[in-house]
């Protein structure tokens, strides 16, 4: 799609892809981007000229001006104690805030999932506050803790696991958002969710219960 990441295209792209699913048959995968569908099939394709012609009738025969926008919000637990806070410092003062405006800031907005890359379960979420916004890291770190919660550019996010990374860890969530053992869909939180996030105090996430 050739225009900018939007709610509604996102809304598209997701209608489009529930659509997909159940016209098509032989797909092992279907991977959404900003402005993007990869549909993988479990077999070599013989015909794909025939699947493209179907896949362009399927889009043109939805109607895509009556999409009903249901959407799960999430309020998640984040911990901004200096302890996981390791950039926190950093930015405030880059961006000229105080360590409680920017918290302040972060909590009350309310985050939509684009989608879900760079790393399995990663959340890249649209929505943060433009007074937040600050570059990535130039030489990301190697060991981004697991739930570290984070700035990069125009975004924020959250690590599930323990990874290289570069952008700019503000908190930490416990909260176990992708779990490939105990879940039949791994990542907690889908594509198209809303997510917030609240405060907790240091206590608060060493004694938290998933």
């Amino acid at each position: 799609w050739q225009q900018e990441p939007s709610s509604g295209l996102l809304q598209e792209l997701l209608f489009l892809k529930k659509n997909v699913k159940e016209h098509f048959n032989g797909i092992s995968q279907i991977t959404q981007g900003y402005c993007s569908l990869l549909i993988q099939w479990k077999d070599a394709i013989t015909n794909l000229a025939d699947i493209k012609n179907k896949l362009i009738f399927l889009y043109w025969s939805l109607d895509f001006t009556s999409i009903p926008e249901k959407s799960k919000h999430w309020n998640l637990p984040v911990c901004y104690d200096k302890f996981f806070a390791i950039d926190l410092e950093l930015l405030s003062s880059k961006i000229k805030l105080s360590k409680d405006a920017v918290i302040s800031i972060h909590t009350q907005s309310i985050y939509k999932v684009y989608f879900i890359g760079f790393l399995p379960g990663f959340l890249y979420l649209e929505g943060l506050n433009s007074r937040l916004f600050f570059p990535r890291k130039e030489s990301p770190r190697m060991d981004t803790p697991k739930g570290a919660v984070a700035i990069g550019g125009k975004q924020t996010g959250i690590y599930p696991n323990q990874s290289p990374g570069g952008w700019n860890i503000i908190g930490n969530t416990p909260l176990k958002i992708f779990d490939e053992i105990n879940l039949t869909e791994p990542s907690l939180i889908k594509p198209g969710n809303k997510v917030s996030f609240y405060e907790i105090s240091k206590e608060e996430y060493l004694n938290w219960n998933e």
